[in-house]
């Protein structure tokens, strides 16, 4: 079975860590973290994701930007807005994201 990969966009260096942690230590899924919303596209371009979570760190132009080309580029692809509340909630937001995706 393929993992499901993760895009984590991120631009706090240490909460990007920790949900890049957290999203690995699950064995179906795999994540790649950028940095920054340039770093971002350029691996969403150049890979194949099935979800994008964006957490803290970028501006609303940037998080709209990423959310217009990602939607141009592949339109299945969920986006989704990750600022906290522990990985209780980010698993929940994942599972739902890909399963509106079905």
């Amino acid at each position: 079975m393929k993992n499901t990969e993760i895009l984590v966009v991120c631009t706090h260096k240490e909460i990007l860590k920790t949900i890049v942690r957290l999203i690995n230590s699950n064995p179906a899924m795999n994540a790649t973290a950028a940095v920054s919303h340039e770093e971002a596209l350029m691996l969403f371009s150049s890979g194949s994701f099935d979800l994008v979570l964006i957490g803290a760190g970028l501006t609303k132009e940037e998080e709209k930007d990423l959310i217009d080309k990602v939607e141009s580029f592949r339109a299945k692809v969920p986006v989704v807005s990750h600022y906290g509340g522990g990985s209780g909630l980010l698993f929940t937001e994942i599972y739902q994201a890909l399963s509106k995706q079905m």
